[in-house]
């Protein structure tokens, strides 16, 4: 059972369709790369001569570009660092903050994870991008959409103030659900 003996680093990324987990495995030995996201290979290098470099690959429905970064730190102890569309993982968890609003509920016994895309206005719910209707309204605008025949809205509305700018609320049977911090 030599499977996973070599992992070095294991990480979780948010992205609108899911939580992933991107584990690599790294020989420093036999110099052996295997890049594993959600369980499933897609990348194996055997017998690589050199130990530091760069192993990009793609991870969810929207195929995000992900890349892993081999670093020797010094004699034989590497770090590896994961990219995600070309930004360090915690600039991209800083950015994707201010792009996105996460919801996480539960209907039916079911549990859901919705996330809205603040540049595109696109609604995705548990990996599939969802079918809405927009609307303008008084105080600004509602997204509307279905999950398990529950009638969701998203609303937008300014804050006021230009630092907050607008703020978005998920509204599902008329009750408010409040914001997950992923």
């Amino acid at each position: 059972l030599e499977k996973m003996t070599d992992l070095v680093a294991v990480w979780e990324v948010a992205l609108s369709d899911g939580v992933h987990k991107i584990e690599f495995e790294h020989g420093t030995t036999s110099g052996k790369r295997v890049v594993y996201v959600d369980g499933k290979e897609e990348i194996r290098r055997e017998w690589m001569f050199k130990l530091v470099g760069k192993e990009t690959f793609t991870v969810g429905a929207t195929k995000t570009k992900a890349a892993i970064n081999i670093d020797a730190v010094s004699g034989f102890a590497y770090e590896y660092t994961l990219e995600i569309n070309g930004k360090s993982l915690k600039q991209y968890i800083e950015n994707r903050l201010k792009t996105t609003n996460t919801w996480i509920l539960s209907l039916g016994g079911t549990d859901y994870r919705i996330v809205l895309e603040k540049d595109t206005m696109d609604v995705w719910c548990n990996g599939q991008k969802m079918e809405t209707a927009g609307e303008f309204v008084e105080d600004g605008t509602e997204t509307h959409f279905t999950v398990a025949d529950h009638s969701c809205c998203i609303k937008a509305v300014s804050s006021g103030k230009r630092k907050e700018g607008i703020i978005h609320t998920l509204i599902v049977d008329n009750r408010e659900i409040p914001e997950a911090v992923e």
